[in-house]
């Protein structure tokens, strides 16, 4: 996706964004730790995507050092992690993400680390049976102390599907009836008949049940729903990067369908790929889903993003050419202090 076109078409596209007002809604439901800190109504937070590390060349990364990086952004002040459910490497997708299982990881992780939120973008649900996403959600949650996020999808891979011996047409009606359960799950001895994941009769009870009233689940593009279906059963929207005004058009039509039906705001958020460079006033050059930049125009950008609605980016490294050690301390010390608090040490390792 060409997000510009040529560099002149920043100031431009600029020009054409007219600056959000405030909500007038209520702030953002309190669910669990993590959602309820990265995510403030009218506020951007900044997180990365997990691997750390620069792997461009291949679709394959080292994951060397991977769990000092996680410590290090934690440290730097970076208010979230992302991995994401890739359970077999496609060639042709491009891209086997951080290879290890997200539940598995995850709960490794939780051990690992004390305050930085915990997010999945995002699980495939059809391709999983919604008790074992629930109870794995759950477990980690809890032994996180509430810092887990959720992103569920339909899925975008169709060779998986018949690896699995699952029908990729049905992957939308799988996600509602997966979503249902997820959600049904998470109260006291629940009754719950479906087509396709069995019955649930009130005799039995899922244990653990999350740390706040329910898992907090972002739904990532349109898992095949419609917008308003979306709105009314999604804790939060994960939505694709675009141009700004595109992106605000998109965002204005979700939050008027939720200030028409819903008691709470809920969380906008998106991806970026980035390039960081070392000239700090490096103009934008697009590359896939991002940008080659320097500082003070992503500071510029995502502030941007912000006055739109954007209430979170999670940064991926993957094609960043520079000293990850370095990037990541301008990012903490030079764009980080302008959305939200940092402890602004140099981390290196």
């Amino acid at each position: 996706m060409r997000v510009w076109k040529v560099v002149g078409l920043w100031e431009k596209l600029l020009s054409r964004i007219n600056i959000r007002q405030k909500s007038n809604m209520k702030s953002f439901e309190s669910i669990n730790k993590a959602y309820n800190s990265v995510f403030q109504p009218d506020k951007l937070s900044i997180g990365l995507v997990v691997p750390i590390e620069n792997y461009s060349l291949g679709p394959i990364p080292t994951m060397e050092d991977h769990l000092k990086r996680v410590q290090q952004i934690e440290q730097l002040g970076f208010k979230a992690l992302w991995i994401r459910d890739i359970p077999f490497h496609v060639p042709s997708f491009g891209d086997a993400g951080q290879l290890f299982d997200p539940f598995t990881y995850l709960g490794y992780l939780a051990g690992q680390t004390s305050e930085i939120a915990l997010g999945i973008a995002s699980i495939a649900l059809p391709l999983h049976h919604p008790v074992h996403v629930a109870k794995s959600a759950a477990s980690i949650d809890q032994l996180s102390n509430g810092r887990l996020i959720l992103g569920v999808a339909s899925g975008d891979r169709p060779d998986e599907y018949p690896a699995m011996g699952i029908d990729y047409e049905k992957r939308g009606v799988l996600f509602r009836e997966s979503f249902d359960y997820i959600r049904k799950v998470q109260s006291s001895f629940p009754t719950l008949e479906t087509n396709n994941y069995g019955q649930l009769k009130g005799h039995m009870n899922m244990l653990p049940k999350a740390s706040g009233p329910k898992i907090p689940m972002l739904i990532t593009g349109n898992s095949r729903q419609t917008i308003d279906w979306n709105v009314a059963h999604a804790d939060g929207w994960m939505s694709y990067p675009k141009d700004l005004y595109n992106q605000k058009q998109t965002i204005d039509k979700w939050r008027k369908l939720i200030h028409e039906s819903q008691t709470y705001d809920k969380p906008f958020m998106q991806p970026l790929y980035l390039d960081l460079q070392e000239e700090d006033d490096f103009k934008p050059q697009p590359i896939p889903l991002g940008f080659k930049i320097g500082v003070n125009f992503l500071v510029d950008y995502f502030k941007r993003l912000e006055d739109i609605g954007v209430n979170h980016v999670a940064l991926n490294l993957r094609f960043n050419a520079a000293n990850m050690d370095d990037t990541l301390n301008r990012l903490a010390t030079n764009v980080l202090p302008h959305f939200h608090s940092t402890k602004k040490e140099t981390v290196t390792i």
